[in-house]
């Protein structure tokens, strides 16, 4: 969950962080997964991961890159659960790829709404703290994933109560400027 979270956030940080973590033996990620600390892949996830960066920090373009990823970090989730879950029965893999996607699309949405809304907003400084903010949850959570699995159910579950809360209040703001208009 914790993975799936922060890959809808930001996909590239978390392969990145994953990838540097088992390089460095902080952990071993299953067979299955630890390609993503393969120099290439993880040359990837950082090439791309600075590419986002930047992309975040110019309004209304890390809209339209974030409308294109809508579509690359949930599946890219499910892959990385599925993965991740190499040594449980099929069924299960499954189940945890089809959460690991849900979970990041609801953590995508969260995040391309609010920051479509800080869009608004004439200031660019909302927009990179929003921006900052987001990859440092990011890491900070797949490592947390990586160290404590547990504990990190509870504050993904936290995490998604808060992003069902921003959505709503998101989408009832949106109808009434809608109406408005």
């Amino acid at each position: 969950m914790g993975a799936g979270f922060s890959s809808g956030l930001n996909l590239y940080a978390t392969v990145a962080t994953l990838g540097l973590l088992q390089r460095f033996g902080v952990i071993h990620l299953p067979p299955a997964l630890a390609v993503v600390a393969h120099p290439i892949v993880l040359g990837i996830a950082i090439a791309l991961y600075v590419l986002e960066f930047l992309a975040d920090k110019v309004p209304f373009l890390d809209t339209v890159w974030d409308a294109v990823h809508t579509f690359i970090r949930p599946p890219a989730a499910a892959i990385l659960a599925y993965g991740a879950a190499a040594a449980a029965p099929t069924e299960w893999r499954w189940a945890a790829a089809l959460l690991a996607g849900g979970v990041a699309l609801t953590s995508h949405s969260a995040k391309a709404s609010t920051r479509a809304a800080v869009n608004t907003v004439p200031e660019p400084f909302s927009n990179w703290a929003l921006s900052i903010g987001e990859d440092l949850l990011a890491v900070w959570l797949t490592w947390f994933t990586t160290a404590h699995p547990i504990a990190t159910i509870a504050i993904v579950s936290a995490l998604l109560i808060l992003c069902a809360f921003l959505l709503y209040y998101l989408f009832r703001f949106l109808r009434t400027a809608l109406k408005t208009l």
